[in-house]
């Protein structure tokens, strides 16, 4: 892996990280818009050609898988 896959990788790995704790926020305090708004902001970037052109995971598939992930976490 050359280290622009590799700086690629890490952007979107960490989007994952900052999308599981965004929605786990929302999850356990859903009158709190400061927490939805974390939530909009990173499934923006998942949807933004930015996205796009870092790799060629389906966003919606994985945004779906870490929704699902996270409600078992929490129970929702």
């Amino acid at each position: 892996m050359n280290p622009y896959e590799a700086l690629a990788n890490a952007i979107v790995e960490q989007a994952v990280v900052d999308y599981k704790k965004a929605l786990r926020y929302a999850y356990m305090h859903p009158y709190d818009e400061g927490y939805a708004a974390d939530v909009k902001e990173v499934e923006n970037f998942f949807s933004s050609p930015w996205y796009q052109l870092l790799t060629d995971l389906d966003s919606e598939f994985l945004m779906e898988r870490i929704q699902k992930m996270v409600r078992l976490e929490v129970r929702v």
